[in-house]
């Protein structure tokens, strides 16, 4: 399977030829992550994760394509008018189905809390074949799984850095990607992969930094 890291949270996934996506939002290459694509999956309604307008405009282009999120933001983008709400497909946590050919199972519900004064929307995580798991925004560990690659939250204004690396140590994962990532410069980007380098490594994971654009065969 061929794994390509976009900006922030988004992530394209290819297998024989079914190609599935994760997240595009407002700061990821949306166009360049659904070009061929025939399923998104969205965690969550945040526009940094759900670009609205140019997914339903990719939906119109491509009536293939098909859109699953947790249902209140299902019901928000079937309400928009355009073409297509029938490949707009509900989400709830702890349900199973398959998108593109691709295995899925979610997880979660809950977006993590940002302050008490920020509303809570709904986010839901989805492991991809038993083996790729992308939480969105929260650090729900998904129960009796051994997964091989974790994509991980790096930075956010719901986390601290001892929170994302108790995550990857309960995660157990073989490896990690990171996401969320765009809200960090350079240098305070390596600053908390340093720690994640070295605390994933005494508990298994083995974790490597992706640039936008690049690739990986798993």
């Amino acid at each position: 399977m061929k794994l390509t890291k976009y900006t922030h949270s988004c992530v394209r996934l290819e297998r024989d030829g079914a190609v599935l996506v994760l997240d595009p939002g407002t700061y990821s290459e949306v166009e360049e992550a659904l070009d061929g694509a025939h399923a998104v999956l969205v965690t969550h309604e945040h526009a940094d994760h759900l670009d609205r307008d140019r997914v339903l405009a990719q939906m119109k282009a491509n009536p293939e394509l098909v859109v699953y999120a947790p249902a209140a933001l299902a019901a928000q983008l079937r309400s928009s008018g355009d073409d297509g709400a029938d490949r707009i497909i509900d989400v709830e946590p702890d349900t199973a189905f398959t998108a593109a050919g691709f295995d899925i199972r979610s997880f979660g519900g809950q977006h993590a809390l940002i302050h008490p004064l920020v509303p809570l929307v709904a986010n839901v995580g989805y492991l991809i074949d038993g083996a790729i798991y992308h939480p969105g925004d929260s650090f729900v560990v998904p129960n009796g799984v051994s997964m091989q690659t974790l994509l991980l939250p790096i930075h956010a204004p719901w986390s601290k850095v001892g929170e994302v690396l108790d995550f990857v140590i309960a995660a157990g994962a073989e490896r990690a990607y990171q996401i969320h990532d765009a809200l960090l410069n350079d240098k305070g980007l390596a600053t908390v992969e340093k720690h994640v380098n070295r605390i994933g490594k005494l508990y298994g994971t083995d974790y490597r930094h992706l640039a936008a654009g690049e690739a990986v065969q798993l």
